[in-house]
């Protein structure tokens, strides 16, 4: 996924990937990190996510990542609210009390940009990438987090062969292979979300499962 297809993807308005709600696996599962509030949070490749505001609403700083300057814009836009704008190294970074978005390519993010952050929450970005990329993209995540980081991640599993992502399919052997190195994983739930997607179904899809996973470095 070059940058040209996500940004293409925000100007056409092609954002099926997009939650009108804030995620009911977040809701549920969020406290068993037991972060204290004031931990932030890292929200990679966040989109316009009304996940961000639940996060802050709970007493965590967010900072999210994201490509598509458009997303951004729209994010703050929707809420009625004015970001202080400003430029720090490769990224523009936009922010609003305990909000902030850093607009830019998630790998030119580095460990002093996220130096305060105790989590991270993963919902749409490691099945928005194809396998190369989910190999470079958790390589890097690794690397910038501090050590004592925890993180809730949601997966989506189908079978590839029959659509073509993204989101893509990411079986839980490929999570326990790009985490298998200092991370203890958790899963906290599975979910059947075929009913109500026609775009599953019309692939010919039988069964689509969301898995939730907990993630605590070691």
């Amino acid at each position: 996924m070059h940058d040209a297809f996500w940004q293409e993807r925000w100007a056409r308005n092609q954002i099926g990937f997009h939650q009108e709600k804030v995620n009911g696996y977040l809701r549920r599962h969020w406290s068993a990190l037991g972060l204290a509030k004031g931990a932030a949070v890292l929200v990679p490749l966040c989109g316009k996510s009304l996940d961000m505001v639940w996060l802050a609403e709970q007493g965590h700083p967010v900072i999210g990542v994201e490509l598509a300057e458009r997303a951004v814009e729209d994010f703050f836009n929707e809420r009625d609210v004015q970001p202080q704008v400003s430029q720090r190294g490769a990224f523009k970074v936009y922010q609003a009390g305990e909000l902030q978005i850093l607009c830019g390519d998630f790998f030119a993010l580095s460990h002093a940009d996220v130096a305060g952050c105790q989590a991270f929450y993963d919902r749409a970005a490691l099945i928005a990438l194809p396998p190369s990329m989910r190999e470079r993209y958790v390589a890097h995540l690794q690397a910038i987090v501090p050590v004592a980081c925890q993180g809730l991640l949601v997966t989506l599993v189908y079978d590839q062969a029959k659509m073509d992502g993204p989101p893509f399919s990411v079986a839980d052997t490929e999570v326990e292979q790009h985490f298998a190195d200092g991370w203890t994983l958790h899963k906290v739930e599975e979910k059947d979300v075929l009913t109500g997607n026609p775009r599953f179904i019309d692939s010919g899809l039988t069964a689509v499962d969301e898995h939730v996973f907990r993630l605590i470095r070691r």
